[in-house]
């Protein structure tokens, strides 16, 4: 257990010098490009649960029109969500010509959201979809905002395509052979790992919000700690088992990955009790504080944005348990 703090586990001990400064400098881009697309997801969600509102209430030519109005958040999302799949590609893909030609793909990709996006804001306002490029709202300079940041995303897979057109060999990335323990379920395991990576998304936008919109001088403070606690859970598990564990050798990963992820299942299982307890001794919180704090997570009676959010995690932690556990038999 005590090797699981070890320090030369930390900042990617397997690397040269400057294989390390190149990983460094990629994660980093992950952090600020996952949080980007935590912000556009959220605000894509918050868009499409006011649509689904108007449909329940029968008001389906409202929801088409405010559909079309909210199409660049739509758009904003994928643009962030593409780039940050880019960058997962250029950090852990091995191969190189695959990892070029997955930075190619993704970077048109990308170029073809944003030009899309800018095209439709133009369009809308030619044909009066919107009164003025800052109509004000969902925020205070839609759709311009939209178009500064598709703009910026065009730049971004302009200078993706570029490199793998002409810089490629000038400047090698080294990706360390490290790859993850279990090889035969790998199209399970990325399918599995892309749903999580949503719900990871949607945790740290929605934790991340509640801080500021929760009043926690009043009523229902309780429940308000404990269901900020369990959004930012998925967002910190991903983080611990992508960055720290991903990046061990696979001599330390047979010896660390029951250990972590009997951490991580205990954790998850505090987590969820902690918010249970709180639910428990508040029931009237949800509907109350919690519509009030993330409408979007709370837009339908049996709350299915937050139980998915609560037990993800310890769905999560229950597989990569059991993962750990037919290891380590068949390395006995």
């Amino acid at each position: 257990m005590k090797n699981l703090f070890n320090k030369e586990n930390f900042l990617f001990p397997s690397l040269e010098k400057k294989a390390k400064i190149q990983s460094l400098v990629v994660s980093i881009l992950i952090i600020i490009f996952f949080i980007f697309s935590s912000f556009t997801f959220f605000n894509m969600l918050y868009a499409f649960s006011d649509e689904l509102g108007s449909i329940v209430c029968g008001s389906m030519d409202v929801a088409i029109k405010d559909l079309l109005r909210s199409l660049p958040l739509f758009f904003s999302f994928f643009m962030s969500l593409w780039t940050l799949l880019l960058l997962h590609s250029v950090f852990r893909n091995v191969d190189e010509r695959k990892r070029n030609a997955s930075i190619f793909s993704k970077s048109i990709v990308i170029m073809s959201f944003a030009f899309v996006n800018i095209m439709y804001v133009i369009i809308g306002l030619i044909v009066g979809k919107y009164s003025s490029i800052t109509e004000g709202s969902p925020s205070a300079l839609y759709p311009l905002d939209s178009v500064l940041y598709s703009i910026f995303y065009l730049l971004i897979g302009a200078c993706a395509l570029i490199y793998v057109l002409k810089f490629k060999d000038k400047l090698q990335y080294v990706v360390p052979n490290h790859g993850i323990i279990v090889r035969k379920a790998r199209v399970v395991y990325s399918i599995f790992l892309n749903i999580f990576l949503l719900v990871a998304l949607f945790g740290f936008a929605s934790g991340v919000f509640s801080m500021f919109i929760y009043d926690f001088k009043h009523g229902h403070a309780f429940y308000g700690v404990a269901l900020i606690l369990i959004y930012l859970l998925s967002p910190l598990m991903l983080l611990v088992w992508e960055f720290y564990f991903n990046e061990l050798k696979p001599e330390k990963k047979k010896e660390i990955y029951l250990p972590l992820s009997i951490i991580s299942l205990s954790v998850s299982v505090v987590f969820v009790t902690l918010y249970m307890v709180a639910l428990g001794t508040d029931l009237d919180a949800p509907s109350n504080a919690g519509f009030g704090m993330l409408p979007v997570a709370f837009a339908a009676s049996v709350n299915i944005a937050t139980l998915v959010m609560v037990f993800s995690p310890l769905i999560f932690s229950i597989v990569l348990f059991i993962k750990a556990l037919v290891f380590r038999k068949k390395a006995e």
